[in-house]
């Protein structure tokens, strides 16, 4: 009669999960697939060069004084429309200007000035919160650094980047809808949240492009790769975009637009 196994003989060896082929990880999850884009970095120069050339000084939308109005004035166009901020943000930043000014006018103050504005109460309460938090820990000074802003009242990552970007000149990259869609929708930084597109976006766009690659791709979103349907005929891309949806492989004639707030005479 054959001796009983001991419990080490009749232990079943585990076997290594395999990250060849099989794509996992420690645990046997599979692996997710990393985003990569579509172009080669000389294409990247080229789509980024072409924006450059149409629009050498972009400028976002909204409209600000200083960098505390900016970061006013991004706090308050969450699920709301540029136009319409600025609407509301003229009298206001008229009125207060900075963190004191601000905290001064009080919660009901500022909700009457922006009460065109959606959600407007609570983002009442976010701006004098994060007014009372600018004076309290950074002496009235929006501060430049992401970690730092993102504990504001009202301030998430997106609009801590436009701040860090647009008033301090840092190579940030503040992914809206736009953005987002741009990404996947051609395949230059593809990624299923914001921040995978983001950091995509951050690894492929040569340094020499990123102080304005945030405005370039907000405004062809905005105005050619459009959400319903995108304007393939006006896009200076179109010879090199590699999305599906294109309709044409013709670029638009490559010229300078101008800037909403430049207009020339009209032609006789």
């Amino acid at each position: 009669m054959a001796p009983p196994k001991s419990k080490k003989s009749t232990a079943v060896k585990k076997s290594q999960p395999s990250t060849a082929n099989g794509g996992r990880v420690p645990g046997g999850r599979p692996r997710k697939a990393a985003s990569r884009s579509l172009y080669s970095p000389a294409e990247v120069h080229e789509i980024f060069r072409r924006f450059s050339v149409q629009r050498p000084e972009p400028k976002g939308e909204l409209d600000y004084v200083n960098a505390f109005t900016l970061l006013v004035a991004v706090v308050l166009s969450a699920q709301a429309t540029d136009a319409g901020v600025n609407k509301a943000t003229k009298a206001l930043f008229a009125a207060a200007d900075t963190p004191a000014k601000m905290l001064a006018l009080g919660e009901a103050k500022v909700g009457d000035y922006i009460r065109t504005i959606g959600l407007w109460r609570n983002k009442a309460k976010n701006v004098i919160a994060l007014s009372k938090a600018l004076i309290d820990d950074y002496a009235g000074e929006v501060p430049q650094d992401r970690d730092e802003l993102v504990k504001l009242p009202g301030v998430g990552r997106k609009t801590a980047n436009v701040v860090l970007n647009v008033a301090f000149g840092q190579h940030t990259m503040a992914v809206d809808t736009h953005i987002f869609r741009i990404g996947n929708r051609i395949g230059l930084a593809p990624g299923k949240t914001p921040e995978q597109v983001e950091q995509g976006l951050l690894k492929v766009i040569p340094a020499a492009f990123m102080r304005h690659a945030h405005h370039w791709l907000i405004l062809h979103g905005r105005y050619v790769c459009k959400a319903r349907k995108p304007d393939c005929p006006a896009c200076v891309i179109a010879d090199i975009c590699k999305s599906k949806e294109k309709t044409t492989d013709i670029p638009a004639p490559l010229v300078r637009i101008a800037p909403l707030d430049e207009t020339f005479p009209a032609e006789a």
